[in-house]
Formats: C-alpha cells, structure tokens, sequence
C-alpha cells in the first residue's frame, strides 16, 4: 500500500473514533433536539417541553428513553465521520496535486462540500431510523419499532425503499455546514498555527507540534458554531420530513417546500430554530470532542507509520 492510501485510511480511522466519542457522550442531547424539531405546537403524539432541562427530566422519568435511537447514531456517526474525513482528504489531495502552495478557502469550500454530498447519500436511511426511533413514545398510536432493523424492514414494507431517502434534499443543503465548518477550522488552524509558530522556539512548524488538545477544541467549538447558526433551519425541514406517517399513511408534511411554508405560515422565523439551545449544548462541546480526538489519533497513527 502506498504512501498517500494510508494516510487516506488514517483519516478516516481516526475520523471513526471520533464519530463514536462524540454519539456516546452527547446522545441524550440529540434526543430532545430532534423532539423539539418536530414539535410545530399543533397535534402531536409527543408531550410538550418548557425548556432542555424539563425535557431531559421527563424523557427520563416517564419514558427512559434518553438514548433512543442510540444505535442508528453510532453507526451513522461513526461511518460519516470515517467517510467524511476520507473523502475530504481525498478531494484535498487532488486540489492540491502539483501544488506547492497551500490550500485556498475556496479549495477547502469545496472538498467539504464534495465530502459532505457523498456522505449524505452514503448514510441519509441510518439518519431517517434514528430520528424515527427517537421519536417514539409510549403515546404512539401504531406499532412501535423495536429496533434499528426492525424499522428498516418495516420502513421498507409499509413505504417502500424510497422512503429511506426522506429528507434527502434538506440533507444535501446541510452539506453547508460541513463545508462551513471545515473552511472556518483550516483557516483559523492555520491562524493558529503561525501565531503560535511564531512565538514557539520550536524548529518545526506543524501543528502536530505546535498545537494542542484545548487548541483543537476552541477551534472545533468556534467553526460549530459558525455552521449551526446558519445550516439549521435545514436540520429543522429535513426532522420534520422523516417523521413516521400516521396510522393511515399520510405524512405530516410532503416535501421540503410544504414544511418551509407550513412552518412560516403557523410560527414564523423561530420555528425554524425549534431545538437550538439543546443543539449548542450537544454540538459545540461535541465538535470540540471530535477534533480533539481526530486530531490526537491521527497524530498517533501518523507516528506509528513513521516507525515502521
């Protein structure tokens, strides 16, 4: 195997153990982001939150379900940081072939973007089972899924296979936030890494070095929030469209466009940020989690390679 191929499979190692890190520590949180999403304030199997806090509390108290959903996500998180970090790297590579010269952000734009596209066909079913099974509730009317295969197999029977690409158009728009956020964590890396450089007595001047574990996570938490702020509104469409249909077959909302209306019509801007605070909450400490812990693997396999 040459070179460059393992250090493709060492992006997205490290990119898989970070995805698992992330999902086991911050799972609760998704739980009542995605409850609070779909909640439109009109007729609805699930109960109704004042704030995060009562939401943890009652999930937890009456349903015990604070880690619905639990392996969808870590297959799903795991498989797309690992394909994520892969193909993003490839799409670098081939940027920066008979390059000398670093990246431009427009070049990283466009590797995460790339990255973010194929991801989101790759893995959109695994997200539609886990927002279905986070959904569930002792109040749901038809026969609840037992399980991550038991809702495929039953997605697959009761609406066809063409129902696991449900809110696939929103999720391809989410592909922004990839991109956002990986443009604002090379750049201000980079920032980082000259100031510190410069100030260093250190010789070398990568960030292998240079930088550190709490460097990682102000720059994962710094371009989380960039993107969150503005890709959500597109987590918000793509939730409410993967909503499981009633007991006679009829979905909530039958496309993207019919949500963006629905919701500008009955709530207006702020229904586009249902979920928000619980979202911060789990995605900013998370992103710091995820590249420090890329960051650290990576580093690590890189020494090994250097060894053998």
């Amino acid at each position: 195997m040459v070179a460059s191929e393992k250090w493709q499979w060492e992006n997205a190692t490290a990119g898989a153990v970070a995805g698992f890190a992330t999902v086991a520590t911050m799972h609760p949180l998704d739980v009542v982001r995605t409850r609070f999403q779909v909640n439109d304030g009109r007729v609805s199997n699930l109960p109704t939150y004042k704030n995060t806090a009562h939401a943890i509390f009652t999930i937890a108290r009456s349903e015990a379900r604070l880690y619905a959903g639990f392996s969808p996500a870590v297959v799903g998180s795991t498989v797309s940081w690992a394909l994520y970090f892969f193909f993003y790297d490839r799409a670098k590579q081939r940027y920066s072939r008979n390059r000398e010269e670093k990246l431009s952000p427009g070049h990283h734009l466009a590797s995460a973007a790339e990255a973010g596209a194929l991801v989101c066909l790759c893995t959109n079913p695994i997200w539609l089972v886990k927002t279905r099974l986070q959904l569930q509730n002792p109040l749901h009317q038809t026969r609840p899924y037992s399980g991550f295969y038991d809702a495929l197999r039953t997605i697959m029977r009761e609406e066809g296979w063409i129902a696991l690409y449900k809110g696939i158009v929103p999720g391809l728009f989410l592909v922004s936030h990839g991109a956002i956020q990986f443009t604002a964590y090379e750049e201000l890396r980079k920032v980082l890494v000259d100031f510190k450089s410069r100030k260093s007595t250190e010789k070398s001047r990568s960030s292998d070095s240079v930088l550190n574990s709490f460097d990682y996570a102000a720059l994962g938490a710094s371009s989380k929030i960039a993107a969150m702020l503005l890709s959500y509104p597109f987590q918000v469409i793509r939730a409410r469209l993967q909503q499981r249909p009633s007991n006679e077959g009829v979905p909530r909302y039958m496309d993207s466009w019919h949500v963006v209306k629905e919701t500008a019509r009955f709530e207006g801007l702020r229904g586009f940020y249902r979920g928000i605070t619980p979202n911060l909450l789990k995605n900013v400490p998370a992103a710091s989690i995820t590249f420090i812990v890329y960051e650290n693997v990576l580093n690590l396999l890189k020494s090994a390679r250097r060894k053998d």
